[in-house]
């Protein structure tokens, strides 16, 4: 199979100089944003979802889009309670197939679910960031995950960490805020899909000839990591 799909254009030449600002911030600040009510709601849900597989070990899709991954990561883990969590209701809505027991999709903001399943003392053992939109232009930092005031409450559930995307520059801009925020240091490579693609994201940039890349960390449990208590 081949595709054509666009490449990155941005106007950065390497990790943005106002990164490191932008993460002291986060850290400093509590992001102060209400929680969206249709996110406490779904969340409730998948509380109690997740409460009656009691003693399963959690993994989380963060922006799972299609829920392809969930689906594929439930079956490679089924000994874990995979949820994925998306806010499009039509990304979800599509036809990939049905859900296995041990795999849930919820429709919430990401960065509200990630603030209540902290507060709630999540503490997945994985933790997938398959889908993040690079925002390529330099205007656009603090719409990237390592320039978001949610930031601390992403690296504080803790667990390993996995992030992938078609722009080296963002894994590297993300790693770089890891170790601001932990002090760890989170390994970018080169990723090859093999077998079956997690996301629809990686066949179609895969089969353009882009490379794909991908940072992996272990990351403690430390909900200290936010400032204000990580209260929502």
């Amino acid at each position: 199979m081949h595709a054509s799909s666009r490449s990155i254009d941005t106007n950065q030449q390497g990790p943005h100089e106002d990164l490191a600002r932008r993460v002291t911030r986060a850290l400093e600040h509590p992001l102060r944003k209400p929680v969206a009510e249709h996110t406490r709601t779904a969340f409730a849900s998948a509380r109690t979802w997740l409460a009656a597989r009691s003693g399963i070990p959690l993994i989380l899709d963060a922006g799972c889009g299609v829920g392809l991954s969930t689906r594929r990561l439930a079956a490679r883990f089924p000994a874990h309670a995979l949820i994925g969590v998306d806010r499009s209701e039509s990304r979800l809505s599509r036809e990939y197939g049905s859900l296995s027991d041990n795999a849930l999709l919820v429709r919430a903001d990401l960065v509200d679910f990630w603030r209540l399943a902290l507060a709630d003392g999540w503490r997945p053992v994985r933790h997938y960031l398959l889908y993040p939109n690079p925002y390529p232009k330099a205007a656009h930092l603090k719409m990237r995950w390592q320039g978001h005031p949610v930031l601390p409450a992403i690296l504080a559930l803790g667990g390993r960490l996995e992030l992938r995307s078609n722009w080296r520059l963002y894994v590297e801009e993300f790693a770089l805020a890891v170790h601001q925020v932990t002090g760890r240091e989170a390994q970018v490579v080169i990723h090859e899909p093999k077998g079956d693609p997690l996301t629809p994201f990686e066949k179609k940039y895969h089969a353009s000839g882009q490379m794909l890349w991908k940072l992996a960390v272990e990351l403690p449990y430390d909900p200290g990591l936010v400032p204000g208590g990580g209260e929502v």
